[in-house]
């Protein structure tokens, strides 16, 4: 009963807050609900950007399974702003959220511990998730087997290339701590294998135009490598653009993760070799089920694992990831993920224009 009092002045309080955060979180994609129901639990979560596609659907599946678990969820979006998202924590505490998830802003995986103190020392317990935020002390992080995306990418580049191939990866930025982990997994795969590595970049922000600079450049200078390894699918697709530029399309091995659906689309015409899918939904859902837990008191036993954040070992639960290819793309992807006219629409509107 304190507890709802607490909530119900806190919300008060809030009320100007929320016009200023409002006005000053242009592009907040979830405005606070019109009613807010007071006997429901009270998520806040914060995104660090909806340009990648697959968090517009991270979204969506979140929402509605919490909406299941008779939960309420206020989004908001930081636009790749560490500061905003720092202020839109403090918002949450302020409207007395009973559990914030956070999406970190992908440059920045360490200034958050303050807000989080906060929001701990308002007895509100903190999720990371996807991402892991540094000496933080989350109350759980929750993403996929990381490690085990870059050794699935390992795996089919040496099937493609042989053991003895070149490979340059192209990554997002180290702050986001997933990075590191898909490299860890990855360069430990083809070392072993005897790969060589011969160069590797980071793209700021996970912008996708620096992807296209950085494999026109090497092209440029260098004779082709055996493959790209790409931190995501759409720095991928810069990089299959620069491959297009330089007639090397569909000849030399590029992967990548997410099964965005131009990935997809360009895995079956055969300019992408592989993409790792990982399952958004069953995150997503199982993220809003361990959420609602944590906001009920609960201890979540089942979450077995841990990982150090730097300081602290934390709860972590990760989701396993599977490689998509030409071959299994209708079992892992079609009628599941992505639809089959899409996926294939450039491939067949082709063959149809050469029947014709």
């Amino acid at each position: 009963m304190e507890k709802r009092k607490k909530k119900y002045l806190n919300r008060m309080v809030a009320a100007v807050m929320t016009l200023l955060l409002t006005a000053g979180c242009a592009g907040a994609e979830s405005p606070e609900p019109d009613v807010v129901d007071d006997e429901k639990i009270q998520i806040g979560i914060t995104f660090d950007t909806f340009i990648l596609e697959r968090w517009q659907r991270d979204r969506d599946v979140f929402v509605s399974a919490a909406e299941e678990l008779d939960a309420q969820v206020n989004v908001q979006n930081a636009n790749g702003d560490i500061d905003r998202q720092r202020d839109q924590i403090d918002y949450f505490i302020e409207k007395g959220m009973d559990v914030i998830v956070v999406i970190q802003v992908a440059d920045d995986n360490k200034t958050l511990k303050r807000a989080i103190d906060r929001a701990h020392n308002a007895g509100i317990p903190v999720v990371a998730y996807d991402r892991l935020i540094l000496d933080a002390d989350v109350d759980l992080y929750i993403s996929f087997d990381n490690e085990r995306v870059g050794e699935l990418m390992a795996d089919h580049m040496i099937q493609q290339v042989g053991e003895n191939g070149t490979v340059v990866q192209i990554c997002g930025p180290l702050s986001d701590n997933n990075v590191s982990m898909v490299m860890k997994g990855f360069e430990n795969e083809v070392k072993k294998r005897g790969m060589t590595i011969v160069e590797t970049d980071y793209c700021s922000g996970w912008m996708s135009e620096y992807a296209f600079e950085y494999a026109s450049d090497f092209l440029t200078s260098n004779p082709a490598p055996s493959g790209f390894m790409c931190g995501n699918d759409a720095l991928a697709g810069n990089v299959i653009r620069a491959l297009s530029e330089s007639r090397l399309a569909g000849k030399v091995c590029v992967v990548g993760q997410d099964a965005d659906l131009d990935a997809c689309q360009r895995i079956v015409e055969g300019t992408q070799s592989m993409t790792v899918y990982k399952p958004i939904e069953k995150l997503a859902r199982r993220a809003a089920e361990l959420s609602v837990a944590l906001a009920k008191g609960k201890k979540i036993l089942s979450v077995v694992n841990r990982i150090n954040d730097g300081t602290y070992d934390v709860p972590y639960e990760k989701i396993t990831p599977v490689a998509v290819t030409a071959e299994n793309m209708d079992q892992v992807i079609t009628g599941k993920y992505h639809e089959e006219a899409d996926i294939y629409r450039n491939v067949r509107s082709h063959k149809s224009s050469v029947n014709d």
